[in-house]
């Protein structure tokens, strides 16, 4: 998440002669009751009630499959009669035209599940999602294309972007409120004012939305107050975003923009996101408690930002730009009212008193008991398999190129070419996305850090050495236009003494595959370099435990096949989250890949993460 986020308004499509035959010929038939959301007036208006939505945000890609429904459960304890959640477009469609809606992506089912707990859903499908995902939920392959414009009337963009909902059409139209399902309102892009005013490119989106089944309920967008005027559309809804403190001035905006019209926060920022090497955030409950009373009283609605943050597992951690690149961590725990393990905080305990304050007559329901929680004794990681013997068959290119040319989406990828001449001399990496490591002849001469505007440093070689360079993608700028130039890896020229490398062997090292890694016992000086380490740990009991990765440097972690996340001595977050359902009684396998040389080839599960504890650079 970051400045504001775009909402929708109503446009309903309800079959007429159905809805006059009214509920008991529907029951009679035994098809769902077909309803209808709109507005009317200064409210929202659900089968002509007035309807005062009070949501949370979470995204079901950040939470384990077997925990929706913990999740929806506790959003219903805490009052809320609402979830909200993107749909992330990279996750569905990883290569062009391959979709994936199987297993912990299955979103139809996320959404019957929350239509089970008794909750509406709001949903979020993008193109573009924001979210500290990777690219804003955009997928890598777009920019394998050098003259792509992203989130644009670029019909090189247009063209997949349109054809994205009509595959999600099929998974979720049927679930819209006027089928009997629980989806009340479809998002229009989102925070399009934060990034430009192209209405045309917006009522693109609009109609693909439409053209996918998705338009019979209430349609909107949502922006910053001052952002509405460059990214709402005349016929839409439009909804406002802002943080603690700003409810009377955004709103006011909001109703001078859209006067007579319902008010509604498309997103209250009730916590915020962490950066490697700054310090964790955390908000002041009592007051968000205090402004969330006042925005009920009013009879606005409201979609809290976040309620459940989870995880952004794998390489799906986004990063922001303030003229700077500030990459995000792996948890997106948020300060949420429910924490990244879905542990209740004192923040929940807060909204749900205010919120059940203003849902006079409605019964919510006691909060489930708390997740079985584990400490994993301290386990060695005995086996190492060094990358420099496991690389894969490299690619000869004359030049440099991002790894989304190659086909490769996230990860690392290692440049290698040779130095001719003995030389001291400075080393220049032009476009370099975004953390890479320099090798001369397998030693490390130092790395360049784009957070820090890092391209050069001074190396010296012999003749006929090495070059080296390891990148990693650690995280696409998800926010502004910049994102318009995530590609990753090196995108330019690299120079020795001001003058161009040619000849280069690429591998492409995207880390989703490790059944190829050969492993061996590890040595005391088997991590001269980037390295696997390998280990087990046994269970008798299966809870959520958070990995302590204090000491291993720079990298990435799996268990049993899981994608963890990435871990980095700057901290603030020094532990990674392991859920209860990707552990097993038994024999449990780890694996982590690191880029430097571990303190001590040993790891622990803790009862609580360490999300804020700073290390040195």
């Amino acid at each position: 998440m970051n400045t504001s986020r775009p909402r929708r308004i109503p446009l309903i499509i309800l079959l007429c002669a159905a809805l006059a035959l009214g509920s008991s010929v529907s029951r009679a038939q035994d098809t769902p009751l077909l309803h209808h959301i709109a507005i009317e007036g200064d409210h929202f208006a659900l089968d002509g009630k007035p309807l005062q939505i009070i949501s949370g945000e979470l995204h079901y890609e950040r939470i384990p499959r077997e925990y929706w429904r913990d999740r929806l459960k506790k959003a219903r304890a805490m009052g809320l009669n609402t979830i909200s959640t993107y749909v992330f477009w990279n996750v569905h469609e990883p290569k062009p035209g391959v979709y994936d809606f199987s297993g912990s992506l299955d979103v139809a089912a996320f959404v019957r599940t929350a239509q089970e707990e008794g909750l509406y859903v709001i949903l979020r499908p993008g193109p573009y999602a924001c979210a500290e995902w990777d690219l804003g939920g955009l997928p890598a392959w777009l920019l394998a294309d050098p003259n792509i414009v992203l989130r644009s009337a670029d019909e090189k963009f247009l063209a997949p972007a349109e054809r994205w909902p009509l595959r999600l059409g099929r998974e979720l139209a049927p679930l819209q409120i006027t089928h009997g399902g629980p989806i009340i309102a479809v998002q229009v892009e989102n925070e399009y004012g934060s990034f430009g005013n192209d209405h045309e490119y917006m009522k693109r989106i609009l109609a693909a939305l439409r053209n996918a089944g998705l338009g019979e309920v209430l349609l909107y967008t949502a922006d910053g107050g001052d952002e509405l005027p460059a990214g709402t559309l005349p016929d839409i809804h439009a909804v406002v975003n802002f943080g603690p403190g700003e409810a009377k001035e955004e709103f006011a905006k909001l109703q001078k923009f859209r006067p007579g019209r319902p008010m509604m926060s498309g997103e209250y920022w009730d916590g915020w996101f962490d950066h490697w090497g700054e310090k964790h955030q955390t908000t002041d409950a009592p007051q968000q408690a205090q402004e969330l009373d006042w925005i009920l009283s009013q009879g606005y609605s409201i979609n809290l930002y976040m309620f459940h943050g989870g995880t952004s597992f794998g390489f799906m951690n986004g990063a922001n730009w303030q003229k700077v690149y500030e990459p995000d961590v792996t948890s997106y725990d948020y300060d949420s009212p429910v924490s990244e393990s879905g542990a209740l905080t004192k923040k929940y305990f807060a909204f749900r008193d205010v919120i059940a304050k203003h849902r006079p007559g409605v019964m919510i329901p006691d909060s489930p008991a708390p997740l079985p929680v584990i400490e994993v004794p301290e386990f060695e990681l005995a086996e190492s398999a060094p990358l420099w013997s496991n690389l894969p068959t490299p690619i000869s290119v004359e030049r440099p190129r991002s790894m989304e040319t190659f086909g490769e989406s996230y990860g690392y990828i290692l440049y290698r070419t040779k130095i001719k001449e003995p030389l001291t001399a400075e080393l220049q990496v032009h476009e370099l996305r975004s953390y890479a490591r320099i090798f001369v002849n397998g030693k490390l001469a130092g790395t360049l850090d784009r957070r820090k505007k890092q391209d050069r440093l001074r190396i010296e070689a012999k003749a006929d050495s090495t070059l080296d360079i390891l990148v990693e993608g650690t995280g696409r700028i998800n926010f502004t236009t910049e994102l318009r130039n995530e590609r990753q890896g090196i995108n330019g020229s690299v120079t020795l003494a001001r003058k161009e490398f040619s000849d280069w062997q690429v591998f492409l090292l995207p880390m989703d595959d490790l059944s190829k890694l050969r492993f061996s016992k590890a040595r005391a000086d088997s991590s001269r370099g980037p390295a696997f380490y390998r280990g087990q740990f046994d269970l008798h009991d299966i809870g959520d435990t958070f990995l302590d990765t204090r000491g291993w440097g720079k990298g990435a972690v799996w268990i049993n096949g899981h994608a963890l996340g990435r871990f980095w001595n700057l901290g603030p977050q020094q532990t990674l989250y392991v859920p209860a359902p990707w552990l097993r009684k038994g024999v449990n396998d780890v694996v982590v890949f690191t880029q430097d040389k571990p303190e001590t080839q040993r790891l622990r599960g803790l009862r609580a993460p360490i999300l804020d504890e700073l290390g040195a650079e």
